[in-house]
C-alpha cells in the first residue's frame, strides 16, 4: 500500500511539472513540457557559466564590447526582444545581455534568462546580413523562451544524472561552479531533439518577422549552412548546425511556414521605416 501511495505521489509530481512555458503565437507551438527543476535554479547556473565564458574571452582579448559588429548585433537583439511578449509575458523583464566573442567559431547561443552569445566566425564566414542574423538570433532566443535547456536539465534530474545536492550548491562557491559546469553540459553540449529545433525555428521565425526582418532570410541562412557543409565534406563544420536536423528538412519546414509569418513582416514594415 505504501509503495502504491509513493508511486501515485510520484506520478502526480510529474504531471504537476508538465506545462507549456510559452504562448503558441501564430506558429502554434504549445507542447507540454517536463519541468522538474525550477527556472530560477537553471538561470542561476546558466549565469555562472555565462560569466565564466565572458571572463575567459576577456582575458584572451576576444570579448567585443564596441564597434560596428557589436552595435549591429545590439540593434537586432533589441528589436527581437521587443516582441518576446508574443510568447511569454515575463521575458520582457529578463535581464537580457549580449556577448560577442571574436573567434572563428560558427555558433550562437542564448542561455536561460536571456544571455545571448554570438561568435564573429558565424557572421563573417557565412557573410550574414541583418535579416539572416535576426533569424539565427531569433532561433536561439526561442530556445531560451521555450526553456529547452531547462527541459534537458529536468530529464537529467529525473534520471539521477544531476542531484539535488549539486543543484542546491551555495552561491559563489566552488561547488556551485562545478554544478554550473555540469548543468552547462545539458544546456549546450547535448543535442536538441528535432522537436525542440522545429519549435525554435518556428518561434524564431515569428520573432524575426514581427521585428520587421524578412522571413525568406530563414531559407537563405540554411542554404548557406548547406553550402558550408558541402564545402567541408558533409561533416558539418559549423558548431551551430552540429545538433540540428538536416538542412533540407529545415529548409522545407521553414518554407512551409512562410505564409503564416509573412503578414506579420508586412505589418511591421511601416513601423520599421519610421525608426531612424
Amino acid at each position: 500500500m505504501k509503495k502504491h501511495t509513493i508511486m501515485i505521489a510520484a506520478a502526480i509530481s510529474v504531471l504537476a511539472a508538465c506545462a507549456s512555458t510559452t504562448k503558441p503565437g501564430v506558429v502554434g507551438v504549445q507542447r507540454q513540457q517536463l519541468l522538474l527543476v525550477s527556472a530560477e535554479k537553471v538561470e542561476q547556473m546558466a549565469l555562472v557559466n555565462y560569466t565564466q565564458q565572458n571572463r575567459e574571452a576577456q582575458s584572451k582579448g576576444r570579448l567585443v564590447t564596441k564597434g560596428a559588429d557589436y552595435e549591429r548585433l545590439k540593434k537586432i537583439a533589441a528589436r527581437l526582444q521587443a516582441h518576446v511578449g508574443t510568447f511569454r509575458d515575463d521575458a520582457a523583464k529578463w535581464n537580457w545581455q549580449l556577448a560577442l566573442i571574436d573567434a572563428p567559431v560558427i555558433n550562437a547561443t542564448c542561455a536561460p534568462g536571456g544571455k545571448i552569445t554570438f561568435y564573429t566566425g558565424l557572421i563573417r564566414q557565412l557573410k550574414l546580413n541583418d535579416d539572416e542574423i535576426a533569424i539565427v538570433m531569433g532561433h536561439e532566443i526561442a530556445h531560451a523562451l521555450r526553456e529547452h535547456g531547462r527541459e534537458r536539465v529536468s530529464r537529467a534530474y529525473a534520471q539521477n544524472a544531476l542531484t539535488t545536492t549539486a543543484l542546491a550548491a551555495a552561491p559563489n562557491s566552488q561547488a556551485q561552479i562545478e554544478a554550473a559546469n555540469a548543468v552547462a553540459h545539458y544546456l549546450y553540449m547535448l543535442p536538441n531533439s528535432r522537436q525542440n529545433e522545429s519549435e525554435a525555428d518556428a518561434m524564431g521565425l515569428e520573432l524575426a518577422a514581427r521585428a520587421g526582418y524578412k522571413p525568406e532570410a530563414s531559407v537563405a541562412v540554411w542554404r548557406k549552412m548547406q553550402a558550408l557543409d558541402k564545402k567541408s565534406g558533409e561533416k558539418r563544420s559549423a558548431e551551430f548546425t552540429s545538433t540540428h536536423p538536416s538542412n533540407e528538412t529545415r529548409i522545407g519546414d521553414l518554407t512551409a511556414m512562410l505564409p503564416k509569418v509573412t503578414p506579420l513582416y508586412q505589418a511591421a514594415l511601416p513601423a520599421r521605416t519610421n525608426v531612424k
